[in-house]
C-alpha cells in the first residue's frame, strides 16, 4: 500500500534527524522550524511518531498478504 511506503519514508527521515541529534547535537526539525516548541515542529514530530507507529504494523503483516495484494492490483 502507498500509505506503508509514505510512513516508511517519514520514519526514515525521522531517524536521520535523530541521528543528527545524536552525532552532531543538531536538530534539523527544530532548526528549520525556529525551535523545538514551535507548533510546526511539534506537528512534524507528531507526524514522524505516527509514521513510526504505523510502521510497527509492518512487522506483523504476512508477506503473502502483500504479494497477493500486488498481484491482485495487476489484474485490474
Amino acid at each position: 500500500m502507498i500509505i506503508d511506503r509514505i510512513a516508511l519514508i517519514i520514519a526514515i527521515i525521522g531517524t536521520l534527524n535523530w541521528g543528527s541529534v545524536g552525532l552532531f547535537q543538531f536538530d534539523l526539525v527544530a532548526w528549520a522550524c525556529g525551535g523545538v516548541g514551535t507548533l510546526l515542529a511539534r506537528i512534524i514530530y507528531t507526524v514522524v511518531a505516527l509514521a513510526g507507529i504505523w510502521c510497527i504494523s509492518l512487522l506483523f503483516r504476512s508477506r503473502n498478504y502483500d504479494e497477493l495484494e500486488e498481484s491482485d492490483m495487476g489484474n485490474r
